[in-house]
């Protein structure tokens, strides 16, 4: 009885949120200056989402490496579909059309997860960038060239710390921001 009372007046924790600082830390990353400066990763709407499923996706596959933190993955990657979602609506978006539009950047999304990860040599990581950052317009070698250094060192400190960290940090090892 007194536990279905407490369930009625207290509410739990989302549990989504011990992923929050994580999330945080993967949007402070991808909106970093150097990415649309140096990178020159078009500083559009597109090129933002572009930019946070890019840092999100080498994230979400360092995650994968553990498997006793997959439902830290799922959390992270359901934090990303709210905030789309909230994202969508304070633009204006309406109620029909944003349902619609969370399922394309998901789909996007997962098209992204499958790219960077067969993306293990420089040439496909090359090919993954293009296509996705600058939607196949090759950009500036410098560019091209600072953003794949970048992604080099984001998982390289990435590899080099615990998942178990990673989860619950609010600053991502290794990114200028």
């Amino acid at each position: 009885m007194f536990s279905s009372l407490r369930k009625l007046f207290l509410s739990e924790p989302d549990p989504r949120e011990a992923r929050r600082p994580l999330w945080g830390a993967v949007v402070t990353t991808a909106r970093a200056p150097h990415w649309y400066a140096e990178g020159t990763v078009p500083d559009t709407l597109d090129g933002r989402f572009d930019m946070i499923s890019l840092i999100l996706a080498i994230v979400l596959h360092r995650i994968d490496e553990d498997p006793r933190q997959g439902l830290a993955g799922v959390q992270l990657t359901e934090l990303f579909v709210n905030d789309m979602d909230g994202q969508m609506r304070q633009i204006g978006f309406g109620d029909m059309v944003v349902g619609k539009q969370v399922g394309r950047m998901m789909s996007a999304l997962g098209g992204r997860l499958g790219a960077y990860r067969a993306a293990d040599g420089s040439d496909e990581l090359r090919a993954a960038l293009i296509r996705n950052l600058w939607r196949g317009n090759a950009p500036a070698d410098a560019g091209l060239a600072h953003v794949m250094a970048e992604v080099a060192t984001l998982r390289a400190a990435l590899a080099a710390m615990p998942v178990s960290d990673l989860i619950v940090t609010d600053r991502l090892p290794g990114a200028a921001t």
